[in-house]
């Protein structure tokens, strides 16, 4: 019984195919390309109920993932991230069925590790000895750390302004780790251009390999299982690069085919920083692609993507499925992050606040109706961004006291 029912890429352009059994990078079209399975082969073979009995990680859905054999799976456990219903909060947000899919649970701390052990599986297989990609921090730490449990070279360029704890998760994990006076694109230039001087490294950017993608689709069937098949009404996503809820649509259509989920998707939401908002812009101004971002700045980091290579992806899947594309101004979503925390004890990272503030809005301007099942995306640990709150408090003498207890 095949472990992978992995047949072809495919050009998400044009359609046209490619092998998949080679390192692919981009199409002749300079277009991501998207894997297909042949998904008759999966429905013949593995039904919910058996995927069920499985253990608790995304390779639980191997049929559907690119890595042929099973002894070539990098994993440290990943996947299966927890729903959370957020109902004091939601209550109060004019949402009582909002749910949160914590990804900061996972290993490294971010969704990322998702991308990275599928993206590093597969290039491990196919014989590849280094990767090597610009980052905004997370995917670079993430991808580091799944190179070297497979041990394979990891070449990372961030921007100076990276979160510093990304940087030294890399320093740890082994990477070859440059800063770059810049954005993410300006490291993505150097990366370029380092891949094409050396043999054996392959450039694992956004979109610019085939299977980082299909790491981040199992967010959606976890979603679907975990609901019982049965899917939200609304699924926020943060989006910078976009390969989530590229991911998570390419999931929702591949379901529908096998018939685990009903025909209905869920409006999908793209959330932006207004410091930093292209996917936003494009959408409302009904263009196909997204215009570069000058000036791009936003503490939410992780979506700090003035222009996305995938762009037409996301905006296809937010058309498509009646979602739209907010952004939220930096000082929303750290409110939204402090009084979430406050409120349900859940420290969630900026670009998972900014869904929350996009939640807030919408609910507000009242395309979020208070029946509507809503899902938001935490895509990482508030751990991993310890910048974001500022931290004044007293110091006490050691012969002090405690004063008494606030009125409430």
């Amino acid at each position: 019984m095949a472990y992978s029912f992995l047949s072809h890429l495919e050009c998400s352009r044009t359609g046209t195919t490619y092998d998949a059994d080679t390192v692919q990078g981009l199409s002749a079209d300079n277009a991501p390309l998207l894997a297909r399975y042949d998904l008759d082969g999966v429905a013949a073979t593995v039904s919910p109920a058996e995927i069920a009995s499985r253990p608790p990680t995304l390779w639980r859905y191997h049929e559907v993932l690119p890595v042929r054999d099973e002894a070539n799976v990098i994993t440290m456990g990943e996947g299966m991230t927890p729903l959370i219903p957020l109902s004091t909060y939601g209550a109060k947000i004019g949402v009582p069925g909002l749910l949160m899919k914590d990804e900061g649970v996972i290993p490294t701390g971010t969704f990322k590790a998702r991308g990275a052990a599928v993206g590093v599986s597969r290039a491990a297989e196919l014989g590849v000895r280094g990767i090597a990609m610009p980052t905004n921090g997370n995917a670079g730490s993430a991808w580091a750390s799944y190179a070297a449990r497979a041990g394979l070279a990891s070449l990372i360029a961030m921007p100076l302004d990276a979160p510093l704890i990304t940087r030294v998760e890399c320093v740890v994990a082994g990477a070859e780790l440059y800063l770059v006076d810049g954005l993410i694109g300006d490291a993505g230039r150097l990366i370029g251009e380092a891949v094409a001087a050396r043999g054996g490294y392959q450039d694992v950017s956004t979109l610019k390999e085939p299977y980082r993608i299909e790491g981040k689709k199992t967010m959606g069937y976890e979603i679907a299982e975990q609901l019982g098949w049965r899917m939200p009404d609304v699924i926020c996503y943060p989006a910078g690069g976009g390969v989530g809820l590229i991911g998570i649509y390419k999931a929702l259509l591949e379901m529908r085919t096998l018939g685990w989920i009903p025909d209905q998707l869920p409006r999908l939401v793209a959330v932006q920083a207004e410091g930093c908002d292209p996917i936003v812009r494009a959408f409302k101004s009904g263009a196909k692609t997204s215009e570069p971002v000058q000036n791009a700045s936003t503490v939410a980091f992780g979506i700090t993507v003035p222009k996305a290579l995938g762009d037409f992806l996301v905006l296809d899947a937010v058309r498509a499925t009646g979602g739209t594309a907010v952004a939220v101004s930096d000082p929303a979503l750290l409110a939204e992050q402090h009084t979430l925390a406050a409120q349900e004890g859940t420290f969630i990272c900026p670009e998972g606040a900014a869904c929350l503030a996009a939640v807030r809005q919408l609910r507000e301007s009242g395309w979020l109706a208070e029946r509507d099942r809503v899902l938001v995306l935490n895509t990482g640990a508030g751990l991993k961004y310890p910048d974001t709150v500022q931290v004044d408090v007293p110091t006490l003498p050691h012969d002090g006291h405690i004063p008494a207890a606030p009125a409430a």
